[in-house]
């Protein structure tokens, strides 16, 4: 079980440290585990001249799974395309071909008072946001900065074809078909060509999964039901951007975005794992960061990548149990909760896990 652990910047490697300190507890177990640390994003670019060295792709096209940090800065934003630590990501997920983003959006029982929407709304929410990941405005051509008639046009592109749309739709009704059985599928076909085609492909691939129950939502509508009735939703599969906006739209709804893991994956059992937060600079090492994304998304990965689902399940009631003891870090912190800090709350899932 080869890992490639790329902390990245910002929080990243504060919280990915964390995830490491659970891994370890497994490795020492005797859990198989190989972990090999890279450099990715800005301190790359530091490094190196290049967010994603040839040693760090070459590193990650060799493992099974890669646990992932974060990337970025403020200092990097004026970086040419393709140099930005951000690009690096990107890299990654269509080099490792890694389309499909899996999001879940759990409300834990113990963090009932986090979440800014009212109890009834949250109890017992259990969805999951399924984003295709490497179509849409983020690698559709042409795009760029030019100049038309002495003015300055941005152009982005949304672009799907059909292959790209029926196979992160065949995803989501097996996701959906392991789950409740209800699939919403979001586009904005009313106005957008690529999103008409969107519609029509998952309709297609619809007729192979009778089981499944099948809806469609234009996205403005999808975003205001999430907050309405979230728990109406089983799964959800949408483009790229869209899928973007709305899971941190979800994050919200269990109380911090700081609490949502995720994977990407592609057609092999390989997959990256990250927390969805980015690497808020702000906040860099200041021991306030909210890790049980990252340790969350370590759980993803046994699960899906190694199928060690009873170490996945282990080191969720480890998290849960740490919740329910009233450990907090800054984002989630309720009156009548323990605040403490990134490092000492992985201290406290070890511990749970142990």
């Amino acid at each position: 079980m080869k890992i490639a652990v790329l902390p990245g910047d910002g929080i990243g490697p504060e919280v990915i440290d964390q995830a490491m300190k659970v891994l370890d507890v497994l490795r020492r177990e005797g859990m198989p585990l190989e972990c090999e640390r890279a450099l990715i994003g800005g301190c790359a670019f530091d490094a190196t001249g290049h967010p994603l060295p040839d040693a760090t792709l070459a590193l990650a096209r060799s493992a099974d799974a890669i646990l992932f940090g974060a990337e970025g800065g403020f200092q990097y934003e004026s970086l040419p395309r393709g140099l930005r630590p951000g690009d690096a990501l990107l890299t990654l997920r269509r080099e490792l071909d890694l389309f499909a983003n899996f999001r879940p959006v759990v409300a834990f029982p113990e963090l009932g008072g986090a979440s800014p929407l009212k109890a009834a709304h949250v109890d017992g929410l259990d969805l999951m946001i399924l984003r295709e990941l490497t179509g849409d405005l983020y690698f559709g051509e042409p795009r760029g900065i030019v100049v038309e008639a002495g003015v300055r046009v941005g152009i982005n592109t949304m672009r799907y074809d059909e292959n790209e749309i029926r196979r992160i739709a065949k995803v989501g009704f097996e996701t959906a078909r392991k789950r409740r059985r209800r699939l919403c599928s979001v586009d904005k076909a009313n106005v957008l060509e690529s999103m008409e085609l969107w519609r029509e492909v998952v309709d297609e691939v619809a007729r192979d999964y009778p089981d499944v129950e099948l809806e469609h939502l234009y996205v403005d509508s999808a975003a205001m039901s999430l907050l309405r009735a979230p728990k109406q939703f089983d799964v959800i599969v949408t483009g790229n951007l869209f899928g973007d906006i709305l899971s941190d739209e979800a994050s919200m709804l269990v109380g911090s975005i700081g609490m949502l893991p995720s994977a990407s994956l592609g057609a092999e059992r390989r997959g990256l794992y990250e927390p969805v937060h980015g690497c808020a600079p702000d906040i860099a090492g200041r021991d306030i960061a909210n890790p049980l994304a990252s340790i969350l998304s370590a759980a993803m990965m046994l699960r899906m990548s190694f199928d060690e689902h009873a170490a996945a399940d282990r080191i969720e009631r480890a998290v849960r149990r740490v919740l329910a003891s009233g450990y907090r870090t800054a984002d989630i912190v309720e009156p009548g909760t323990r605040r403490v800090g990134t490092s000492q709350m992985g201290d406290l899932v070890v511990a749970a896990l142990s």
